[in-house]
């Protein structure tokens, strides 16, 4: 987002004038962003065979997809619907990496079938997963090496009570299930958690994973999952990208040499991708003085950016219908019934009802966490692509809240 003689524009795009014809609320992503940071990730580890896989999760939108596809990289998905949407946004089966977490075993097969490559966590499903398959289908092991990383517990999943993933400690039990099996285990997997700063904590997890490797004969790739941190302010700390591409290649690289051959490095970002390129833009409503508080509310709310709610995120707010006015401190609220606080005491230019306010870093874990609470609609989707505005997902109408109900005839 850039200001432009005195309005916010991307790619040359007026945001303004986009939401005259899009509506508001809107989220608005920047395909030049996302290039820039895929671009930016493959010269990092350009010392090594790595593949993205990008994590669906933090952005499911068909055109997203087959955009991030258009720039070279794989997918990675957590349930059966994003395989099935992985497929229609023209991914092959092998591109495509299948992470569960405590679904059934009936959709572990159906993912066998679909032809995906199958990544287990849990020594129960590996069981099921050995008696059905045996060493037919080949499969990828998640592992849990107890690292605790970004100092967030409600984004960490790599730490000694997380559900994700198989200890590091039961690897006896895990090499057990194998032999018993005849299991061909391909691949090793983790991912300790978001918003991880230094490569330390990549090096200090790769040591753990070169020596589980050292179990396994037939692997033809490493996961190190991802959790690059990226701003959500001006002036934040983010990972440099560079210093843990060049310093974990390195380590990757001996450990080849060590293992006999060359393996495929593998990452899943989501929010490293995509953060950055989304806006979501909302209209101010009502602007309601209290005796201690300013409020700035808009035409949204916890229904479609859950995420300063659920995970205390940060999102910087600028008012871009007032590019120059006295700044002024509001507390930014939704319209949910609901204490759905977007942002506490924040220093905008003067908010009138009215106005248009952004919200960065919208790219990630924002619509494809949006819901119909309180009977709203989710809003529309808006790609920037090549300086032009396209709208890639329509905005929900009443008709869609009544698509699946069953009236009930009293």
């Amino acid at each position: 987002m850039e200001l432009v003689n005195g309005r916010y524009c991307v790619q040359g795009v007026d945001l303004i004038q986009l939401t005259e014809e899009f509506g508001t609320p809107v989220y608005v992503y920047d395909a030049a962003k996302i290039k820039a940071q895929f671009d930016r990730l493959q010269s990092a580890f350009s010392a090594v065979d790595m593949k993205v896989k990008f994590a669906c999760k933090s952005l499911t939108n068909l055109s997203i997809l087959k955009l991030l596809k258009s720039y070279g990289s794989e997918l990675d998905c957590v349930s059966i619907q994003e395989v099935k949407l992985g497929l229609k946004a023209g991914f092959s089966p092998e591109e495509i990496l299948y992470t569960p977490n405590c679904v059934s075993f009936e959709e572990i097969k159906k993912a066998v079938e679909l032809g995906v490559m199958i990544n287990l966590d849990n020594i129960s499903i590996l069981e099921q997963f050995g008696n059905e398959y045996h060493n037919t289908v080949p499969v990828c092991i998640r592992l849990n090496p107890h690292i605790m990383a970004g100092g967030n517990k409600k984004i960490s999943t790599g730490h000694a009570d997380s559900k994700f993933g198989i200890s590091i400690y039961q690897m006896a039990h895990i090499l057990k299930v194998v032999s018993t099996y005849n299991l061909n285990v391909v691949g090793l997997h983790m991912h300790t958690g978001s918003d991880i700063l230094d490569a330390e904590v990549f090096l200090r997890a790769s040591d753990i994973l070169f020596d589980a490797a050292k179990n396994f004969e037939n692997l033809e790739f490493i996961d190190f999952g991802s959790g690059f941190k990226v701003a959500y302010k001006e002036g934040d700390i983010t990972t440099d990208i560079e210093d843990v591409g060049n310093k974990l290649s390195a380590a990757f690289n001996e450990f080849c040499d060590r293992y006999g051959r060359k393996l495929e490095m593998w990452f899943e970002p989501g929010k490293f991708l995509v953060s950055e390129s989304g806006l979501f833009l909302t209209r101010t409503n009502v602007v309601k003085t209290t005796p201690a508080t300013v409020f700035a509310g808009v035409d949204s709310g916890m229904n479609h950016l859950i995420r300063p709610m659920m995970y205390d995120a940060y999102h910087e707010i600028v008012n871009i219908s007032n590019t120059s006015g006295t700044k002024r401190v509001y507390t930014v609220v939704g319209y949910i019934c609901e204490t759905d606080t977007f942002g506490l005491d924040r220093k905008l230019s003067e908010v009138k009802e009215g106005d248009l306010l952004a919200f960065k870093n919208a790219g990630a874990y924002a619509f494809s966490m949006a819901s119909n609470y309180n009977s709203r609609l989710r809003p529309a989707e808006v790609l920037i692509y090549e300086g032009k505005a396209h709208l890639i997902r329509k905005r929900e109408e009443f008709e869609d809240l009544l698509r699946n109900q069953v009236e009930f005839e009293i």
